[in-house]
């Protein structure tokens, strides 16, 4: 089987600071990771491969070969770098259809898999639109999955159960973090990674439509990124229940969120 893995390297999220006055990430110093939902994809693909390959993609700056390398650890295949000036900027429309256009020219594929999410931006968008950029059946939040005969069945999570849903190949897959627990690269599999060889694709590599890329090619726009302000002390009621229901109902009739009768 023939299996392509799209991640992120994401800031750890534990160490993130704004900068107060552009209300920009400072990102100067701060320890990056594979995005964990991507991570858990990474597992998935070990899992499913059997004896076929598993090639990772990522679009970012140089220094995200450090993630392709942990990935190569983990015992994935071949190694994609989309890096280019011409991709600075994009949002996740164009972050998709540039992903698109590597997948395009790796060719054979029978499953692309996806984090649900980046930790950085939480939109779970860019593999649903990757998928609709190639034309591909999608399963979104997937917590289980089996290949049999040509089909993709996979358990879908949903708020309240799941669902399961069947479809055939290729097809793109949203993976939950919680599916698995990416395993632990081993020494062998670390000095494998930083002798293997790392493509890096530029835009004109990939045949991407300059006007379908980029932060000018981008429809949406961050305007600013901010910590939210800190919220007072919460109030605890003591007393018999009657007493604190009795409390509780007076306190929200002050502040108007239950009417008065």
């Amino acid at each position: 089987m023939e299996i392509i893995v799209c991640i992120k390297q994401v800031p750890d999220t534990t160490d993130v600071k704004i900068d107060p006055k552009t209300g920009r990430l400072i990102r100067e110093g701060i320890p990056v990771i594979i995005n964990p939902d991507d991570k858990a994809a990474i597992e998935a693909a070990l899992q499913l491969k059997a004896n076929g390959k598993i090639t990772v993609l990522t679009m970012g700056p140089p220094q995200a070969e450090e993630a392709l390398r942990e990935a190569l650890a983990m015992g994935c295949d071949d190694a994609i770098l989309l890096c280019d000036f011409k991709f600075a900027g994009s949002d996740t429309w164009a972050t998709a259809n540039a992903i698109a256009a590597g997948i395009k020219k790796i060719g054979k594929y029978d499953l692309i898999l996806c984090g649900r999410q980046a930790i950085d931006g939480d939109t779970a968008q860019v593999g649903p639109q990757l998928a609709e950029s190639l034309n591909l059946p999608q399963i979104t939040y997937v917590q289980k999955v089996e290949i049999n005969g040509g089909k993709v069945k996979a358990e879908r999570e949903l708020e309240d159960g799941y669902e399961i849903i069947e479809t055939g190949m290729p097809a793109l897959l949203t993976i939950v973090k919680e599916m698995n627990e990416a395993r632990y690269p081993t020494l062998q599999g670390i000095d494998k990674a930083y002798e293997a060889e790392v493509k890096t694709w530029k835009a004109a590599d990939i045949g991407a439509d300059e006007n379908k890329i980029g932060l000018k090619a981008s429809p949406t726009m961050v305007k600013k990124v901010f910590s939210p302000s800190a919220k007072g002390q919460g109030l605890i009621l003591q007393g018999s229940i009657k007493e604190m229901a009795h409390d509780l109902v007076e306190r929200l009739k002050e502040r108007e969120i239950i009417q008065k009768f």
